[in-house]
C-alpha cells in the first residue's frame, strides 16, 4: 500500500528468453568454415543447374524445335541467374578455368581453388545426370554420333584448329572477369549478371557450331562421363586451362592498375576546404 493509499503491484522479472540458436551455432562452426560450405555448396548447385538447364535448353529432335541462336542465348539467360543467385557466396565460377584465373589473379587461396574444383565437377555430373532421370531419352539420345550436350569439333576443322578457337573464346571471357575484380572496377558491379550473361551468349553464338562453344572443362566433361564418350575431350581441358593461365596472367601484369585517384582527389579537395589565414 502506497502514501496515498492506493496498492501497488510488484511485478517480478523473469529470465530474459533465449534467443533460438541456428543450427551451426549449436555446432559451433566457426564463421570461415561456415562461408567453405557455402562457397561449396553454391559452386556445386551453380554448376549442377548450368548443365542441366542449359543443356535442357540444347535439345532438339523431331519432337522438340530448336535452333542456334535459342541454345546459346539460353546458356547465357542461365549463367545470369546463376550469377545472380550465388555471385554473392561464392563469385560463381561455375567454370575450373574461371577458378584457376581467380587464384593466379589473387582472388582466391590454393586451398579453396581445390575445393571450387571439387564442387563444379561434382556439380555438372549432378546436374546432367538430374537431365537423363527427367527428361525422355529420345532427348538425350540423339540419332547422331553424339548424344546431347556432348561437345565436339566440327567435321571441317582439326582438333588443333578447334583448341585455338577454344582458347581465344575462354581468353575473352576470363579478360571479361578479370575486368570485373580490377580494382577501378569495384563501383559497377550491379549489372555483372547481365554482362556476363550477355558475355556468354555472343561467345556462344559466334563459336558454339564450331566447337561447342564450352569454355569450361566441367561442362564438357559431364555429358562425356554420362556417355562414355571422351572423343575430343582433351580440346576442352587444354584450351580452356592454358587460356585461363595466359590471359589471367596477361591482364595482372599489363592491364590491373590499384586505385589512388580517390585518395588523391580527397587531398586536393581537404586543401581546397582549408581556409587561409
Amino acid at each position: 500500500m502506497s502514501a496515498n493509499g492506493t496498492q501497488t503491484i510488484k511485478i517480478e522479472e523473469g529470465p530474459p528468453a533465449s534467443i533460438p540458436k541456428s543450427c551451426f551455432d549449436k555446432l559451433k562452426m566457426k564463421v570461415s568454415t561456415l562461408d567453405k560450405i557455402c562457397s561449396f555448396l553454391a559452386e556445386l548447385i551453380g554448376t549442377a543447374l548450368l548443365v542441366f538447364l542449359g543443356c535442357m535448353g540444347c535439345v532438339k529432335n523431331d519432337s522438340y524445335e530448336n535452333n542456334h541462336f535459342q541454345m546459346t542465348f539460353n546458356f547465357g539467360l542461365v549463367v545470369m541467374i546463376i550469377i545472380q543467385c550465388f555471385g554473392c557466396v561464392s563469385g560463381a565460377h561455375l567454370n575450373p578455368a574461371v577458378t584457376l584465373a581467380a587464384y593466379i589473379y589473387n582472388m582466391t587461396s590454393l586451398a579453396m581453388a581445390g575445393v571450387y574444383f571439387v564442387a563444379q565437377m561434382l556439380g555438372g555430373f549432378i546436374g546432367y545426370g538430374l537431365l537423363k532421370a527427367l527428361i525422355p531419352i529420345n532427348a538425350v539420345t540423339l540419332n547422331g554420333p553424339h548424344n546431347l550436350c556432348v561437345t565436339t569439333v566440327h567435321a571441317e576443322i582439326s582438333a588443333w584448329q578447334g583448341c585455338a578457337i577454344e582458347f581465344i573464346i575462354t581468353g575473352v571471357l576470363i579478360f571479361t572477369c578479370c575486368g570485373v575484380w580490377d580494382p577501378r572496377n569495384s563501383k559497377f558491379h550491379d549489372s555483372v549478371p547481365i554482362r556476363f550473361g550477355l558475355a556468354i551468349s555472343c561467345l556462344a553464338i559466334t563459336a558454339g557450331q564450331f566447337t561447342g562453344a564450352s569454355m569450361n572443362p566441367a561442362r564438357s566433361f559431364a555429358p562425356s562421363l554420362w556417355n562414355s564418350d571422351f572423343q575430343d575431350q582433351w580440346i576442352y581441358w587444354v584450351g580452356p586451362l592454358a587460356s585461363a593461365a595466359v590471359c589471367s596472367i596477361v591482364y595482372k601484369t599489363i592491364f590491373r592498375r590499384e586505385v589512388v585517384e580517390e585518395k588523391v582527389n580527397n587531398k586536393l579537395r581537404a586543401m581546397e576546404e582549408v581556409p587561409l589565414s
